[in-house]
């Protein structure tokens, strides 16, 4: 009985303990004053080489990387070339949805729709190794992913993917 008691006094201090957010991801939210849009954002991730942002409004997915260096000028020409871990090295490439820029911005942009694209469900469920990014002066930079990137960038992905569903009108 007096195990059961002590138990009992126990359980709040241990389950205050815990993470009250198990099983959701935080993420940033924040409604436009003006239009009443809702903008789910995971705040800049740090990668080797750069960084990553991903926002979602209820019109797209927007993932945004800043690439480390000088003279990283990307426009809409400019590509990146995205390697998925496996047992077969795996590759998707894909153009910049952004503005013009030499400040090393460089843009994926997707739809945002109840099922994802066959990239963004990769992103979802793949491991990424690297990622080339190839600036219209031909320059190439790479981003390396180590595991614990890869891991916390796949549940990043897929808990945005999951939260951005309900921004959809």
């Amino acid at each position: 009985m007096r195990f059961f008691l002590s138990f009992l006094i126990l359980f709040p201090l241990v389950s205050a303990a815990q993470d009250s957010t198990a099983g959701r991801c935080k993420l940033n939210r924040e409604t436009d004053p003006f239009t009443k849009e809702t903008k789910i954002s995971t705040g800049f991730f740090p990668l080797d080489g750069g960084s990553v942002t991903i926002d979602a409004t209820s019109a797209e997915i927007d993932f945004l990387f800043s690439i480390e260096g000088s003279d990283r000028c990307f426009d809409n020409n400019s590509t990146a070339a995205i390697f998925f871990e496996g047992p077969k090295l795996t590759k998707f490439n894909t153009r910049n949805g952004g503005s013009m820029n030499c400040e090393g911005l460089f843009h994926f942009v997707f739809k945002n729709t109840a099922t994802p694209n066959t990239l963004l469900s990769r992103m979802m469920t793949q491991k990424i190794n690297h990622i080339l990014f190839t600036g219209n002066n031909k320059k190439e930079a790479t981003i390396n992913l180590t595991p614990n990137d890869q891991q916390a960038l796949m549940a990043l992905v897929t808990c945005l993917v999951n939260e951005a569903k309900g921004l959809i009108k």
